[in-house]
């Protein structure tokens, strides 16, 4: 057997959003989002663009979109490069998802909350060890929530999950290493098998399914990411390489105007007992001060 790569867009919507994912996308919300607890029972799987609906407004596009029983709305979206203000993106889509809930004439009362959940194949918070990140409104200083705490981002970082096959425990675990590795498994591993859900992913998610269109089209998107991966690498090393040579050269000019000084002041010393302090200065093109620092420190 041989997988998709489910961090790629296109195996993202297909495994978690069309028509037969609906159980597949229950369980990896409640896994990612409620810690795996069976909390959602019943979803719809809804198109996840978002058409702008003011004139100048940018189109959001996203990967998966559903809504709750209770009416949530949660939208879903795998990044894998970190692309420049990828941070402000997600909030604008969150903003835009609950704002645009309302027909012309209806009141806020009829706004739902909105869960919006990102998985990154890069590190969206360096310096941070958690894997799962939530962020809600908050009072500032004593830190209690907002009334109406009706948004909340939730990022899942997956270079941050280091568990091995073997060490696999809860039904987040579980999905969360479907999402890092399943491009490099070639069978459905025996401790996930018996999660329907997941077998039923990693069934969408078999090539041997696919027509010779689709293994195209995911090869095109793959290759994609290849190329704006090497070209944000080569970036990084152009950038660091300019660095570097700005460092160097101004080092070595630092040190230069060092040397120098110190010549000045080893002259300075030599003459000392020869000539007078303004006779030195000019010498030396030291001032009367540093020459009578030099006394007072070899008298």
């Amino acid at each position: 057997m041989r997988f998709i790569n489910p961090k790629t867009d296109y195996a993202f919507k297909k495994i978690f959003g069309s028509a037969e994912s609906k159980n597949i996308l229950i369980s990896f919300l409640n896994a990612l989002v409620y810690d795996g607890t069976s909390t959602i029972e019943d979803l719809e799987i809804i198109t996840p663009n978002l058409p702008p609906q003011l004139e100048g407004l940018k189109d959001t596009y996203l990967d998966v979109k559903a809504r709750l029983k209770d009416g949530t709305l949660v939208i879903i979206e795998m990044q894998v490069l970190n692309v420049q203000s990828f941070g402000k993106r997600v909030l604008f889509n969150a903003a835009k998802t609950y704002a645009f809930q309302l027909q012309r004439g209806q009141g806020y009362r009829y706004l739902k909350p909105v869960i919006a959940l990102t998985l990154t194949d890069f590190e969206m918070f360096p310096g941070q060890n958690q894997m799962i990140s939530r962020f809600v409104y908050r009072e500032k200083s004593q830190g209690w929530h907002y009334p109406e705490n009706e948004m909340e981002l939730i990022f899942v970082e997956l270079p941050k999950f280091t568990k091995e096959l073997n060490e696999l425990e809860s039904l987040t675990d579980k999905w969360i290493y479907f999402m890092k590795f399943a491009r490099s498994l070639t069978s459905i591993p025996e401790n996930m098998d018996d999660i329907v859900e997941l077998h039923q992913a990693f069934e969408i998610a078999n090539q041997a399914g696919l027509t010779l269109e689709e293994l195209e089209e995911l090869d095109r998107r793959e290759m994609f990411i290849y190329d704006q991966q090497g070209a944000i690498a080569f970036g990084l090393q152009q950038g660091l390489e300019q660095g570097l040579q700005q460092g160097l050269e101004q080092g070595l000019e630092q040190g230069r105007q060092e040397g120098v000084e110190q010549a000045k002041r080893d002259m300075a010393r030599n003459l000392l007992g020869q000539l007078n302090d303004e006779a030195i200065a000019q010498a030396t093109g030291l001032s009367l001060a540093e020459i009578a620092a030099l006394r007072q420190q070899y008298s």
